[in-house]
Formats: C-alpha cells, sequence, structure tokens
C-alpha cells in the first residue's frame, strides 16, 4: 500500500500594519545619556549621522574608543561620551562629498521601540537638525515614513513640550 504524502500548509503571515513616523520626529540615544532629539528622518540618507565635536580617537586595553561631545540639548553642561569604534568609513556628506567618519553602535528609541543603529558622528552645526536618521537605521524595523506630517510618533519614554528647532538651537 502507498503511503500518502502529508504537505503542510503553511501559514499565513501575520502583516502588522507599520507604525507610521514623520519626516521630522522625536528621538532618544539613551546610551549616550540624550533622552529627546529633534530628528529629521531622511530616507534619501543611508547612514544616521549626529552632531558631534571635539572628535578624537585612542585605545585603551587594545581597544579603540572614541570621545566626542554630544549635541547639548538643554541648558548647562556637555558631558562628553565615550565608545567603542564600531567602524570607520567613507560617508558622503550633504554636499555629495565622501568623508572619513567614525561610526559608534548605539540605541535608537523612536515611535516607542528602541534597536541598534550604526551612527556616524560628524559636525552638523550648519544643519537645522542635530541628527539625522537614514534609511538603514529604519530598515527592517516596520516603520513607514509619511514626508508630509512630523512629530506623530511621540516622544521616546513620555511626552514632553518642545519647541521645533531652528538652526540656532539645534546644536
Amino acid at each position: 500500500m502507498k503511503e500518502k504524502t502529508v504537505t503542510s500548509v503553511p501559514k499565513p503571515r501575520e502583516h502588522r500594519l507599520p507604525d507610521v513616523i514623520g519626516w521630522r520626529e522625536l528621538v532618544g540615544l539613551p546610551d549616550l545619556g540624550l533622552p529627546l532629539l529633534h530628528a529629521k528622518i531622511d530616507t534619501g540618507a543611508r547612514t544616521a549621522a549626529l552632531h558631534a565635536h571635539k572628535i578624537h580617537t585612542l585605545t585603551e586595553g587594545g581597544i579603540r574608543l572614541v570621545e566626542f561631545l554630544p549635541p547639548r540639548i538643554a541648558k548647562g553642561k556637555i558631558t562628553p561620551c565615550r565608545f567603542p569604534v564600531h567602524d570607520e568609513r567613507e560617508i558622503k556628506n550633504t554636499s555629495g562629498v565622501p568623508e572619513s567618519r567614525i561610526v559608534i553602535r548605539t540605541t535608537l528609541m523612536i515611535a516607542g521601540r528602541h534597536w541598534k543603529i550604526d551612527l556616524s558622528l560628524t559636525d552638523r552645526t550648519k544643519m537645522t537638525f542635530p541628527i539625522i536618521i537614514g534609511r538603514a537605521a529604519i530598515r527592517r524595523h516596520n516603520l513607514l515614513v509619511d514626508s508630509g506630517r512630523s512629530y506623530i510618533a511621540g516622544a521616546p519614554e513620555k511626552r514632553q513640550t518642545h519647541k521645533k528647532p531652528t538652526r540656532k538651537d539645534a546644536i
């Protein structure tokens, strides 16, 4: 007698609707002590970039580290950051010119969720936003960017009232 072959029917994949975020959002970088930053979500940019100054690398115990000052988010002292260097890459700046940048791996908080991202460090003094979130940081996280809306995901952790940034107070 011939045995019947049982084939399993694949379960239909559950498709969760994406979380919608605006082209401007409040994000957090808790590993850097930055609970709220005004960010530009730019799907035209590949890598996320954070404004930093006094960037320098050092080696300690055989580990390459980077020290830098993050953007000021409130009046008062800026606390220096020290992180392991994840990578050093040629990244095109806003003018399209490649420049060598230090990249760290850190936690991004947005839309009530968090995950690790690669974050390049650069001088964004002349930019409106202290951080830009590129497509690599949001890919595979089921987010949809609504280019016609802003600040719709809410603040990480708790909602706080913030004025919209200007070039002067973004850094």
